[in-house]
């Protein structure tokens, strides 16, 4: 069966002044129909420009999409024209960007946004716009959508606009959307709030998600497999309570290791050492063993391949892979 979308070995790079900064280093992931994946990692690990390829709204330049390929059902997006792809997005796929506020249109109101989706991609007339932007508002359950329609971004609350966000991206009925960190600047109880909308809606379009985010405990009630990332590449694939149950990176284990935990209020957090390299000088071998505790020579010379993680007795574990030499000795580390 045709996965719903299955980048492989996508890479990106950035043409500065200062050299060329390698984003996107070979990654790979998929996701089907009714599935969510969550893409972990830091800040500069790649998983917004890996996003933004898959959208096709890299800016180029200086972004270029060196390699790989983008199949969306089957079909490869980078090779489409700039029309074709366009028409792809919002119809049938779409994305929900982390800062609501820049991402709104300041000057006019969220129901003739709303609307504008309608008016642009369907040829709505303006009264129809605007009540199919009302039913979006009630769909994510805006109160008062109704008298609510006509007021300005800057009117509602950080959630609300996410929420709006949302209805954006569901307007015109996409198969899959990308969300972008999308609790970004949120309190916790609003956080849950929007993760638990996303679950919802998922289950009742049956459209793919993947969410973006460095949170793991933002999506341990909602993804299903978890990629995690770290300087443009994969560290990590696991379903996503095997992944918190034994992780086989030292990356995860540091990324878990560093979520506060009701348990242990009053002790210092744990910190993963030291800084993500420089996108335009990336170490030799993995590029993560200048921080990790386990590393050994050959981490410093030879770059690991995304291994298949199995179990004591030879036999693969369901969507499991790490990028890490030693992965046995980290999954059967409880400590």
């Amino acid at each position: 069966m045709t996965a719903l979308l299955d980048v492989r070995d996508l890479t990106v790079e950035f043409r500065t002044r200062e050299g060329v900064a390698r984003a996107v280093n070979g990654v790979s992931y998929g996701v089907e129909a009714g599935e969510t994946l969550a893409v972990l990692g830091e800040s500069g690990s790649g998983k917004s420009v890996t996003a933004q390829a898959v959208m096709g709204i890299l800016d180029s330049p200086p972004g270029f999409v060196t390699g790989g390929q983008v199949l969306f059902q089957g079909e490869d997006l980078l090779t489409l024209g700039r029309e074709a792809r366009r028409r792809v997005r919002g119809e049938r796929m779409a994305m929900i960007f982390q800062d609501a506020l820049s991402s709104l249109n300041p000057v006019l109101s969220v129901g003739f946004q709303l609307g504008e989706m309608f008016r642009v991609h369907r040829g709505a007339r303006r009264t129809a716009a605007r009540a199919a932007a009302i039913e979006l508002m009630e769909r994510v359950r805006i109160p008062a959508a109704r008298a609510r329609v006509n007021d300005y971004p800057h009117q509602f609350s950080g959630g609300m606009r996410q929420r709006i966000m949302i209805a954006m991206a569901l307007a015109l009925g996409p198969e899959l959307i990308i969300a972008d960190e999308p609790t970004t600047a949120l309190d916790v109880t609003v956080q849950a709030q929007v993760m638990d909308l996303l679950a919802e809606l998922r289950e009742e379009t049956g459209m793919g998600l993947i969410l973006i985010t460095h949170d793991l405990g933002v999506v341990a009630d909602v993804a299903d497999k978890i990629a995690v990332m770290y300087a443009g590449r994969i560290m990590e694939t696991a379903p996503v309570h095997d992944l918190y149950k034994a992780p086989a990176h030292p990356y995860t284990r540091g990324l878990l290791d560093s979520i506060p935990r009701l348990d242990q209020k009053g002790l210092e957090l744990s910190a993963i050492r030291g800084t993500p390299p420089s996108l335009l000088a990336i170490p030799p071998g993995c590029p993560f063993h200048p921080r990790c505790p386990r590393a050994q020579d050959v981490c410093r010379t030879d770059r690991p391949p995304l291994y298949e993680v199995t179990d004591d007795a030879g036999r693969p574990l369901a969507g499991r892979g790490s990028a890490c030499h030693f992965w046995r000795d980290q999954l059967h580390d409880r400590s």
